[in-house]
């Protein structure tokens, strides 16, 4: 695999700590601004509806531009929003630090998968791009985990400080080893919207809201449903996000090995085995020991969605992938804001802190049928026409020619 990769997983690094940093945290947040758990919990609706406007807006807005400085600007932008978190003097302020960040988020990835998939040979592509997205799940090995960590015992705003400052190394890093790569030739905007016309790329985007919603309906309240229902110390809450975020490293590895050989198979266990997983939560979530594997074993199944998923966008958007590949990636964080806020409903109905895990698990049934129907209509629209010979009744068996 080209450097380059590994720059594109140093920026991945950081937007993946300070989009997943805040789960661990939500309680410190929430008592340091005097809100509730649920109204906490905004802030990763707001940074997840953020990365869903931020990703086609940021990505336009990036036509014009070389494709690596316009990596460059992002990341700058993600460092400005995680600084206005880090000194925010209300709950209001930090929110517009979230978006603030959010904003870059959806392009970046968006941007990098495509530069990534055009470093490497054809049947390499979906390899690339996890390879980039490995730098989101190590950040849930190491960031997250460190954030959570510091942020429990010296503050959370000296965790968001620490969240720019890696946002400097995925600059630097960026500027180092990305090389410049040339625009394509006679693609425009409209050929970029054209995508958008391609029955598989919508459904492939409808399986992303759905399936990695269904991961972020559990995990997002995870805090508060392991100290309550499970019964772990506050201090424990880090090392499960360590668990949680091991599966997802080990899940993007999976994924984009099985999706350059068989794409829709790897799918269709994952999205299912991912819905069992989240039902059993609620019963499982009463075990400590129980509870710590399906953490991991949610975002091991999770993850595994996401370089497949991601592939199916280029391929089917082929010639002109840039903004779909940016706006799957806001479907990632549609799904993620989609079920924090179901979660939250749920919570604050009186259901319990393990309720949002039914919402997910109907989530990613939902996502298992869209894959069946994505699946049955390629096969149809692969299926060689009859061709009627002139001459011949139709009806007789030498008629009909494949």
């Amino acid at each position: 695999m080209p450097l380059a990769l590994l720059a594109l997983a140093i920026g991945a690094f950081g937007i993946g700590t300070t989009e997943f940093v805040i789960m661990g945290l939500l309680p410190q947040v929430a008592g340091g601004f005097g809100v509730s758990i649920p109204t906490a919990g905004l802030l990763v609706t707001g940074y997840a509806l953020g990365v869903v406007i931020g990703a086609p807006l940021m990505t336009v807005l990036g036509t014009r531009i070389p494709r690596k400085r316009m990596l460059m600007l992002l990341m700058g932008l993600f460092i400005a929003g995680n600084l206005l978190s880090a000194v925010a003097p209300s709950f209001a302020v930090m929110l517009i630090g979230r978006v603030i960040a959010s904003l870059a988020h959806g392009a970046f990835f968006g941007i990098g998968s495509v530069v990534a998939a055009e470093l490497v040979a054809p049947s390499k592509k979906a390899g690339a791009i996890a390879m980039m997205f490995t730098g989101l799940t190590v950040a849930n090995v190491i960031g997250v985990p460190l954030g959570t960590l510091v942020g429990q015992h010296v503050g959370w705003r000296v965790t968001f400080g620490i969240v720019a400052a890696l946002g400097v190394v995925g600059l630097a890093g960026i500027a180092k080893l990305v090389p410049e790569l040339p625009k394509p030739q006679g693609v425009h905007l409209r050929h970029e919207l054209a995508a958008f016309k391609n029955t598989q790329v919508l459904l492939a985007m409808a399986m992303t809201v759905l399936g990695f919603g269904g991961v972020f309906a559990a995990i997002t309240y995870i805090a508060p449903m392991m100290t309550h229902v499970t019964g772990f110390a506050d201090g424990s809450v880090t090392w499960l996000l360590v668990l949680f975020g091991l599966g997802m490293v080990g899940g993007n590895l999976i994924g984009g090995r099985f999706a350059d050989r068989a794409l829709m198979p790897m799918l269709y266990v994952s999205l299912g085995a991912l819905a069992v997983v989240l039902a059993l939560f609620t019963l499982t979530a009463h075990s400590k020991i129980a509870a710590a594997v399906t953490v991991a074993l949610i975002g091991a199944l999770g993850f595994a969605t996401v370089p497949p998923l991601q592939k199916r966008v280029l391929d089917h958007a082929h010639g002109a992938p840039t903004l779909a590949s940016a706006v799957n990636i806001g479907a990632f964080n549609l799904g993620n804001a989609l079920s924090a806020w179901l979660g939250g409903l749920v919570i604050a109905a009186g259901f319990g802190y393990t309720s949002p895990n039914w919402v997910g698990a109907a989530l990613a049934a939902a996502a298992l049928v869209l894959a069946f129907l994505s699946a049955a209509l390629e096969r149809r629209d692969s299926a060689p026409i009859p061709v009627v010979t002139s001459g011949t009744p139709a009806g007789h068996p030498s008629s009909v020619q494949r």
